[in-house]
């Protein structure tokens, strides 16, 4: 259940303990900073799916590179919260409420893998994540009753070892061959050949879980994850120029891999989108890439800090500047619908044909955002939770059945 900025804080029922697609807090039902953040990442998707190519230089073509990648990074890291949310976010469940709360995940995660199935299947130029978001539920599942220190070691070293993985698995499973675009070729492609292979992408969701074991309303912890998000972010995309430059050899393999000139140091998406063959490219060369949908571990680490950053900022903001908080709730009612918001741009996209408009991305993309935004904050004066929220949350309630 949706409780908004105005909301009086009272006890929060178990509704809302479902995980998409907002976050709670012990107490007050709601950390708002979480669906601002939500309602960012939901921008950013909407700008990498239907927005200008960041190729075209200047402050739009700069805030299009912002969003490649780092957009459903930070999705990914909020499914963290998710799954902390619905387990025992401070203090994971046991007994009957464990039972019960494992059971909601799965329910949510088995919809998540039809619904994105199903979007997947139109045919649209996009990679719906839904279905890996799924996938990546389950995965994580088994590690729910762990700490913020052990979950943040094994985020750490899954982003160590799973892009190795994938790159000597490539003979195995077909290469970095993504499919074709509208087929769902099952959990080879959810494991490793999609656009978002659970190999490389499940340390985002454990990564949140672990920034969601702690006290986050204490300016301590917030200044604390600040600091992890920028020393995350220097080591990834600084390491990644470093290696570039230091490894002999390394720079002219990627350009070669990239089929153009310069050094990817915080790269377009022009050579590692979904959709294309990635930047892993036939060189191991690409290990030492920190692209958006690279795969590689600098990627990881830098995509893992900005996710970071931008959510202990969104929190930090929305408890110093009540004003703030006001002007930010259209963005706010988005982010509190996140599944809604996301699937309706799969569809507009889908029933548009956006590719064929004769009209400028930008305009495109300021649509897809200006009527999201006004249906959300439309729907939010009269409801709690987004309609596809609302269904979600009448399926999982079957868990309460378990005895």
């Amino acid at each position: 259940m949706t409780h908004h900025a105005d909301s009086p804080p009272t006890a929060p029922p178990p509704a809302r303990e479902r995980g998409e697609p907002s976050t709670g807090a012990p107490g007050v039902g709601r950390l708002i900073g979480l669906d601002l953040a939500r309602g960012l990442a939901v921008f950013g998707m909407y700008a990498v799916h239907v927005g200008p190519a960041p190729s075209q230089g200047g402050v739009i073509g700069f805030l299009m590179e912002l969003a490649q990648g780092r957009s459903s990074a930070l999705f990914a890291v909020l499914a963290g919260f998710a799954v902390a949310l619905i387990t025992g976010r401070r203090r994971p469940k046991t007994g009957l409420a464990g039972r019960q709360a494992v059971a909601k995940v799965v329910i949510r995660a088995v919809i998540l893998l039809v619904l994105g199935t199903a979007l997947t299947m139109t045919g649209t130029p996009v990679v719906p994540i839904l279905a890996f978001y799924g996938l990546f539920f389950l995965l994580v599942l088994p590690l729910y009753r762990l700490g913020a220190k052990p979950l943040a070691m094994i985020a750490a070293g899954w982003a160590l070892v799973g892009p190795q993985l994938l790159y000597l698995l490539k003979p195995v499973v077909g290469g970095r061959e993504f499919p074709t675009v509208g087929q769902a070729d099952g959990i080879v492609s959810l494991l490793f050949t999609g656009g978002y292979p659970a190999l490389t992408w499940v340390p985002f969701v454990i990564a949140g879980m672990a920034v969601a074991r702690f006290d986050l309303a204490a300016t301590a912890v917030r200044i604390r994850l600040a600091l992890t998000g920028v020393a995350l972010a220097v080591t990834g995309y600084g390491g990644s120029w470093l290696a570039l430059r230091l490894v002999p050899g390394a720079a002219e393999a990627i350009r070669e891999a990239a089929g153009g000139p310069g050094v990817p140091s915080m790269p377009s998406m022009s050579s590692a989108s979904p959709g294309s063959d990635g930047i892993f490219g036939d060189t191991s060369a690409g290990m030492l890439v920190a692209s958006p949908h690279s795969e590689a571990t600098l990627s990881i680490v830098g995509h893992t800090g900005v996710a970071i950053l931008v959510i202990t900022a969104c929190l930090a903001a929305m408890d110093a500047f009540p004003r703030l908080r006001r002007l930010a709730k259209p963005v706010i009612a988005v982010g509190s619908m996140s599944l809604t918001a996301y699937v309706y741009h799969i569809v507009a996209i889908w029933l548009l044909d956006t590719e064929e408009l004769a009209v400028p991305p930008l305009y495109v993309l300021l649509g897809f955002i200006a009527s999201v935004t006004v249906l959300a904050t439309l729907w939010s004066r009269f409801f709690q939770r987004g309609p596809l929220e609302w269904l979600m949350g009448r399926a999982t309630g079957i868990a309460r059945r378990i005895r």
